[in-house]
């Protein structure tokens, strides 16, 4: 079905991720584009997109760049669509604004370096939130050049296929169950989580999963995730 919620902006994935397919954490670049889309440091942002994923991918992006009010549309574009919600083809009259964005918080990042780090260590603990077949490197969800190709999984990281955390109709599970499916594996709130996908977009909504959903004072997001991690060959790989 066609059209957006009457009022959205349209964002795609070429106005946050750079040519390599990396978060862009320009903050110059955030700052014009939620200038440019009528958001102010004191409007209430309420994400969606057509995959639940996009809006928690969106979350952790403005709560990196220091954004106070930002919401998750439950279910996203699918479920409005369910329960009979407009839907529109006309684009919204925008007034720009002038945004500032706060220097973006690395204790909401892991990088590279940090998930190396993290190698081995108990009070830390890596989540793979793929399918079962990229992180037993079966597929690529980016296909990279012929001969770099490196399938499979960051060494012991914990496999947690991010659809487990929802329902059918693309909602979050009940708290009951989300804590059961991440203690179950050993995620728990005294360690700290990072996890990590194909670009980092999977990973960006469990972190808003761990961190708000059930409260777990330490969540990382690895953003570079397997498109980072792969392409380096000094870098250990398990399958």
């Amino acid at each position: 079905k066609a059209g957006h919620i009457p009022g959205a902006v349209f964002w795609n994935a070429t106005d946050l991720l750079l040519s390599d397919q990396h978060t862009n954490f320009d903050p110059v670049a955030i700052e014009e584009l939620l200038a440019r889309s009528g958001i102010t440091n004191d409007t209430t942002a309420i994400a969606y997109g057509d995959h639940p994923a996009t809006g928690g991918w969106i979350f952790w992006l403005l709560k990196v760049f220091g954004h106070r009010d930002v919401r998750v549309l439950n279910g996203g574009r699918q479920k409005w669509i369910a329960e009979g919600h407009p839907l529109t083809t006309e684009p919204p009259i925008i007034t720009p604004t002038v945004y500032h964005a706060q220097a973006p918080d690395p204790s909401l990042r892991a990088s590279r370096e940090y998930v190396q780090e993290s190698l081995g260590q108990t009070e830390r603990v890596l989540v793979d939130v793929r399918t079962p077949q990229e992180y037993s490197g079966e597929w690529f969800y980016n296909k990279p050049p012929e001969g770099t190709e490196r399938g499979g999984h960051i060494p012991g990281a914990v496999h947690i296929d991010c659809e487990l955390a929802l329902n059918k109709d693309g909602t979050f599970k009940p708290i009951e169950a989300l804590q059961s499916l991440y203690n179950g594996k050993g995620i728990t709130a005294d360690k700290e989580a990072i996890a990590y996908c194909a670009v980092g977009a999977r990973s960006g909504y469990t972190w808003f999963i761990l961190k708000y959903l059930l409260g777990y004072p330490k969540v990382r997001n690895y953003d570079g995730s397997w498109n980072e991690w792969s392409k380096l060959s000094d870098l250990p790989v398990e399958k």
